[in-house]
């Protein structure tokens, strides 16, 4: 009975790992390639423009992607083109540059200067904004639109404003543009930046005629084109927000594109749009009442994807100014500027500075934050004693080991208690060799008499998989850990291994991985094959499981988390063959003191050895 169990155990256990490798690997690893696919295929077509909207916007409606793109037929042009054939204010602050253009007053120029594209440090910076025109703009935009009725002329996306002063936006020199609608109204925008990603905008209008009038706030994110994405279950892409009572909101880009607009009345939220390690978000006064919206619009042929919200309206009596403030947070997704919130420890960053919603979730940390925010603390804190987060890992598997070490001292003492009993469990099969149920009923005796667990072994495995999803999930959404180096050709703990056998680690200049079909499975580091020498060492320490069928699965185990790990962080596989080592040494020791003889080179000695006929 007890065989059969351990064997049902053992195939369950190997057939998760095979849905888990097709998960995390196997199928994001296709959707990448079709992605590609298609962007590319997008990059080469010119992209189809719609015509300018002139019907004045409702209350309740921001405006929209048709009211806001260029003429019919324009061209695509360079990212480099659109920038030098429009007037622009300069950014310039440490971590982020680019240029806010005076036509339509659009924020569509940014670059992340922290941020390269490879670990190259001579790469190009990350772009974030691009302005209208190129292949994939997106852009954050502000103002005002009129109530119902209303004929007022509007500053929109045409509108060319005013400079008052000159110099760029920095860190402490706001600018300020103004535009005259020649009707009584002026309109005029300040903005200021912080040294990190965070942008204020105050908006005033001034009514020098003889009528009042009823405008209603508004700011919005468009992008353009339906972007790459990581194609990972766990990691949240597209748009976000948490809207007051309703909380978070996550919509994918598909997902949105199936619902076409969401509409929420909230108090109390922020909105934007994520990518894994970027984002863009508006974030309006905590009190302010929202007409919030995330929608996907077709312009053409072009997706496009909006979140916005309006305000309520205000009412600017004539010879009176109203006012309105704002945020726009555009940059990375940095735990310390974003924010973490947890019990007694945690960085404030916006998300206390600013008293904002749940900010800090602007970080996909999943299901399991309990476990990956902690991860996370633990080890940027050892980062910031050792300055190299390879270590730090090492340091955080220690912990981890002295916290769990009373349950697996329980397991691995049953463990040993099991290899002890091994020439017993042999002496039955000789005792009743066709009488199954006997061998069962004397062997479930010989454990329950030696007070052993026979499923004690799986513990370990156990206490692992809390611990290495959530060190995951740290190494994959964390910008923290992009380009982190460890030692050696390990230059980003984010990425696998990229080292690979398949090429003899670089001998050939070939790349396997480019095999139609099956070449995704030719990726094998020179960690991963170490992990699994030490998950098979690990192994060769645990007796030899009675059962054929059992043996061969665990046998063959190895060899399969070997191949599955190949395409994760290399930070993970790391961690993995550390925290084997550590259990071997840690088993042997707790073998050694229960008085049971520690076979590992015996076992690894047998392995090799040819067995002689009988």
């Amino acid at each position: 009975m007890t065989d059969n169990r351990n064997t049902i155990i053992a195939v369950i256990l190997s057939g998760l790992v095979l849905i888990a490798w097709q998960y995390f690997y196997n199928v994001p690893q296709m959707e990448k390639q079709r992605a590609q696919q298609q962007v590319q295929s997008e990059l080469q077509k010119p992209t189809p423009q719609a015509t300018p909207g002139t019907a004045p916007q409702q209350p309740g409606s921001a405006p929209t992607p048709s009211a806001t793109q260029p003429a019919s037929g324009t061209p695509v042009v360079s990212r480099e083109a659109a920038i030098e054939g429009s007037a622009r204010v300069k950014i310039n602050t440490p971590t982020l540059s680019g240029s806010i253009s005076l036509k339509g007053a659009r924020i569509d120029d940014l670059s992340l200067e922290k941020y390269r594209e490879t670990v190259d440090p001579k790469s190009p910076p990350i772009v974030l904004f691009s302005p209208s025109q190129t292949a994939a703009p997106y852009y954050a935009e502000f103002g005002w639109v009129p109530g119902t009725g209303a004929t007022l002329r509007m500053p929109d996306a045409t509108t060319v404003w005013q400079q008052e002063g000159s110099g760029a936006l920095t860190p402490t020199t706001p600018v300020t543009l103004k535009y005259d609608n020649g009707e009584g109204l002026t309109f005029r925008r300040t903005i200021a930046i912080d040294d990190r990603y965070l942008f204020t905008i105050k908006d005033e209008v001034t009514n020098t005629g003889s009528a009042p009038v009823t405008l209603y706030p508004f700011a919005l994110i468009s992008r353009h084109g339906t972007p790459q994405v990581s194609g990972y279950y766990i990691l949240h892409e597209g748009l976000i927000g948490y809207l007051g009572d309703q909380g978070l909101q996550e919509y994918s880009y598909k997902k949105i594109d199936d619902a076409k607009t969401v509409n929420f009345n909230v108090t109390d939220g922020w909105l934007g749009i994520t990518d894994k390690y970027w984002a863009s978000a508006l974030l309006p006064e905590t009190t302010a009442k929202l007409q919030a919206r995330f929608s996907s619009n077709l312009v053409g042929t072009t997706r496009t994807y909006q979140t916005d919200y309006l305000q309520e309206p205000q009412t600017l009596a004539a010879g009176g100014t109203i006012s309105n403030n704002t945020r726009l947070f555009a940059g990375a997704k940095e735990a310390g500027v974003v924010g973490i919130n947890f019990p007694l420890v945690g960085f404030g960053g916006y998300n206390k500075e600013l008293g904002l919603n749940h900010f800090d979730l602007l970080i996909d940390w999943g299901w399991f934050y309990f476990i990956t925010k902690p991860m996370f603390l633990a080890l940027d804190w050892f980062f910031r004693l050792f300055g190299n987060f390879g270590v730090s890992i090492l340091l955080v598997t220690v912990i981890v080991k002295l916290l769990f070490f009373p349950l697996a001292n329980k397991s691995y003492a049953s463990m040993a208690k099991m290899k002890s009993i091994q020439p017993q469990l042999a002496a039955l099969k000789e005792r009743y060799p066709d009488d199954r149920v006997k061998q069962q009923q004397e062997m479930m005796e010989i454990y329950k008499k030696e007070k052993i667990n026979p499923i004690a072994g799986c513990l370990p495995i156990a206490l692992q998989i809390p611990v290495f999803f959530s060190l995951y999930k740290v190494l994959f959404v964390t910008i923290e850990m992009r380009h982190a180096p460890f030692f050696g050709w390990i230059k980003d703990l984010s990425a696998p291994d990229p080292t690979n056998l398949f090429n003899l680690f670089g001998l050939i200049p070939f790349d396997p991985t480019t095999i139609p079909v099956f070449g995704h499975y030719l990726w094998l580091g020179i960690w991963p094959i170490f992990m699994g020498i030490t998950m098979w060492v690990q192994m060769k320490l645990n007796p030899t499981p009675p059962d054929p069928t059992q043996k061969m699965i665990f046998d063959w185990m190895p060899l399969i988390f070997t191949f599955m790990l190949a395409g994760f962080p290399a930070g993970l596989v790391i961690y993995w063959a550390w925290n084997n080592l550590l259990s071997v040494a840690q088993q042997s020791y707790i073998m050694h003191r229960n008085g049971v003889k520690v076979e590992l080179f015996d076992n690894l000695k047998a392995t090799f050895t040819p067995k002689k006929a009988t």
